[in-house]
C-alpha cells in the first residue's frame, strides 16, 4: 500500500475513532496530531535515522485502532503464563492495548500514589494528567503523530515527592487479537516526583502469530533525587511489528536505569531520548537485542547532556542467529555548559550464524573541553578458544555454547535486581535462541 494510501486509511479511521473519545479533553491535540500526521511523510530508508530499517512491511497492512476492533479477553491461564513466577507486585493489564480491570491487581497504595490507565485519569482527573502529556520537547514524525491521532489507553503511574512504591510494578500488554489486525497504541506516563523511588517492568507480549502493530510513546519525568529503574521487555509474536519512542527528563541529583529488553516481532524499531536537565544526574542504559530467522531489531538512543556535572553509561549487547539483523545507533550530546561530563558508550554483538548482521553506529557529538567521553561498538563470533576449552572439559557442544552465551549477557543481565524477574529473563533468551539453558 503506498504512503498516500495508507495516511488515508488511517484517516478515515479517526472519524469512526472520535466518536469513541470526542467528549475527553486530549481529544484537540489529537485532531492537531492528524492535521499533522497527514502531512508528513513515512520514514524511509533514505532518512538518515531510519537508513538501515525499511517499514515497508508495516505499510503493507491495514491495521484497525484497537479500540474499533473486535476485543478478545484472554483466558486466566494465558495472563497466568505471561506474569512473572512468585513475585509480588501491583499488575496493571492491557489487552489489545485496552485497560482490563479483570485481570488487573493494583493492590493497596500509599495516599497519592497514582497507578491506573490514561483512559480512566482522563475522566477522572484530566487537569492534572493533561499538564503532563505531550510537554516533551521532540521531534515529532509520522509514528508519534499517529500516537497521538489515536491515543486511547495506556498507563499513567504518579509517585508524588517523598513516597516509595513498595514492590514493584508490573505493566502487562498482551496482544491477543487474531482476527483483526490491531493497532495498538499505548500512551503511556510516569511522573517521578522529588526524593520518590519506584521499579517499573513494562512489558509487551503477544499471543503466537498474532499480527498487530504496536506503537507506543512513553513520556517520563524524573524530579530532583527521584531515582527509577525502568525494564522494557518486548517479546510480542513473530508476526507482529514494534515501534517504541521514549523521551524522558532528568533534574537535579535523579537516578534513572533504564533496561531494552528485546526478543519478539518481525520488524522493532525502539528509540529513546533523554535530556539530563540538571547537575549531578546519573543516567544507566541497558540493553540486550536477541534475533533469529529473519527478524530485525533496531535501537536508536540519544542522550543530551544539557549541563554540567552529570554521568551517563550505556552498554548495549545483541545476539543474532539465522538471518537476523539488528541496527544500533546511539549518539551522546555534550552541551557547552556541560563541563565535568562523563559518559561511556558501548555496544557488542554476537553473530551466530554467517547470515546474520549488524550495523552499528555510536557517536559523540562533544562542545565542552573538560569531559570524559568514550564509545565503541564491537562484532564478532562467539570466542572459538573459549568454546574448545570447555568441550574439552567434556562439556556437549550445546551446553559449550550455551554458557558461552550466558557469559556474553551476563553483564547487562547481572544488573536486573529484580531475583525473579531476572530468572524469567534468563529463561527466555535461551528459549528465543531455540537453545539449552545452562
Amino acid at each position: 500500500m503506498s504512503n498516500s494510501n495508507i495516511k488515508k486509511w488511517y484517516s478515515d479511521n479517526f472519524r469512526q475513532f472520535e466518536k469513541l473519545v470526542e467528549s475527553d479533553s486530549f481529544n484537540s491535540l489529537r485532531k492537531e496530531a492528524l492535521s499533522k500526521f497527514e502531512l508528513t511523510e513515512f520514514p524511509t530508508k533514505k532518512d538518515e535515522e531510519w537508513k538501515y530499517t525499511s517499514i515497508s512491511p508495516i505499510l503493507k497492512h491495514e491495521f484497525v485502532p484497537s479500540p474499533l476492533s473486535k476485543k478478545e479477553t484472554s483466558t486466566i491461564s494465558s495472563i497466568e503464563s505471561f506474569k512473572i513466577p512468585n513475585l509480588d507486585v501491583h499488575l496493571l493489564v492491557f489487552i489489545n492495548g485496552i485497560y482490563s480491570k479483570e485481570f488487573s491487581n493494583i493492590g493497596n497504595l500509599e495516599e497519592g500514589i497514582i497507578i491506573d490507565s490514561l483512559f480512566n485519569q482522563l475522566k477522572s482527573n484530566s487537569d492534572f494528567i493533561n499538564q503532563y502529556l505531550s510537554k516533551k520537547e521532540t521531534i515529532e514524525n509520522s509514528f508519534s503523530l499517529l500516537n497521538t491521532t489515536f491515543a486511547y489507553d495506556g498507563y499513567v503511574i504518579y509517585i508524588p515527592k517523598n513516597k516509595i512504591v513498595n514492590k514493584p510494578i508490573h505493566v502487562l500488554n498482551i496482544a491477543a487479537d487474531e482476527l483483526s489486525k490491531p493497532l495498538i497504541q499505548p500512551r503511556n506516563l510516569i511522573i517521578a516526583e522529588q526524593n520518590s523511588q519506584a521499579e517499573i517492568i513494562s512489558e509487551y507480549v503477544g499471543k503466537d502469530k498474532v499480527e498487530n502493530f504496536t506503537n507506543i510513546y512513553t513520556e517520563i519525568s524524573v524530579d530532583e533525587n527521584a531515582n527509577v529503574r525502568f525494564y522494557k521487555v518486548q517479546n510480542e509474536s513473530d508476526a507482529a511489528f514494534h515501534i517504541d519512542k521514549t523521551e524522558i527528563v532528568q533534574k537535579d541529583s535523579s537516578v534513572f536505569n533504564h533496561f531494552s529488553l528485546s526478543f519478539g516481532s518481525k520488524i522493532a524499531r525502539n528509540d529513546f531520548n533523554t535530556k539530563l536537565d540538571g547537575e549531578n544526574i546519573e543516567l544507566h542504559l541497558y540493553g540486550l537485542y536477541l534475533g533469529n530467522d529473519d527478524q530485525h531489531i533496531d535501537h536508536h538512543t540519544f542522550i543530551d547532556h544539557a549541563k554540567p556535572n552529570c554521568e551517563s553509561n550505556e552498554l548495549y549487547k545483541g545476539i543474532l542467529d539465522d538471518k537476523a539483523k539488528g541496527v544500533f545507533s546511539g549518539k551522546i550530546l555534550v552541551n557547552k555548559i556541560a563541563q565535568k561530563t562523563n559518559a561511556f558508550q558501548s555496544n557488542k554483538s554476537v553473530l551466530l550464524s554467517d547470515e546474520a548482521s549488524i550495523d552499528a553506529k555510536p557517536q559523540l557529538e562533544i562542545y565542552a573541553d573538560d569531559v570524559k567521553c568514550s564509545h565503541g561498538a564491537t562484532v564478532g563470533k562467539l570466542d572459538e578458544q573459549a568454546y574448545f576449552y570447555i568441550r574439552s572439559r567434556g562439556v556437549p557442544a550445546e551446553a559449550a555454547r550455551s554458557m558461552l552465551i550466558r557469559a556474553f549477557v551476563d553483564d547487562v543481565i547481572s544488573e536486573i535486581n529484580i531475583e525473579e524477574f531476572r530468572e524469567k529473563i534468563n529463561h527466555t533468551i535461551f528459549e528465543h535462541l531455540h537453545r539449552e539453558e545452562f
